[in-house]
């Protein structure tokens, strides 16, 4: 089964394409590998998952908004090379936790994210290296923001 043919059999439904917020590009192509810039958590009313983990929103919120920004980046890929069938590999994956100081569980919220591109891809192409580590603040109070970069055939 392709990646898009999973995510019509999974139910998933992308979100518009995000738009670039700054002075950057969504996606870089560099041969077979594609670069996706920081997705942050946007709903599908447009509204902004915000706020710290623990503090503002429980970690399962949090770990739904990672899911979200995995979500974004699939949109960003399928908009820009037309078709997640490209991709054959996840290879990093780096996520961002808005969370205070005595918090530990970055890991299981880029989960979200991580979770979904194994769904669609599966454990071989849909797991790749990853880091996740909390910062004092993302922008406009994102709780989570996930770059990364995907092999993809040519």
């Amino acid at each position: 089964m392709t990646a898009d043919e999973r995510l019509i059999s999974l139910g998933i439904k992308l979100p518009p394409q995000p738009l670039a917020a700054g002075l950057y590009k969504p996606l870089y192509l560099d041969g077979d590998l594609a670069y996706f810039s920081g997705h942050l958590p946007i709903a599908f009313d447009g509204n902004m998952m915000t706020g710290c983990v623990g503090v503002d929103l429980t970690q399962e919120q949090a770990t739904f908004a990672a899911r979200q920004a995995g979500l974004n980046i699939l949109a960003t890929v399928k908009a820009e090379l037309g078709s997640l069938n490209r991709v054959c590999q996840v290879v990093k994956i780096l996520g961002l936790v808005n969370a205070p100081s005595n918090f530990s569980q970055h890991p299981q919220i880029v989960n979200g994210c991580s979770e979904l591109f194994r769904d669609i891809w599966g454990e071989d192409k849909g797991i790749g290296v990853r880091s996740a580590f909390g910062v004092s603040g993302l922008p406009a109070n994102a709780c989570v923001e996930i770059e990364g970069i995907f092999k993809i055939t040519l």
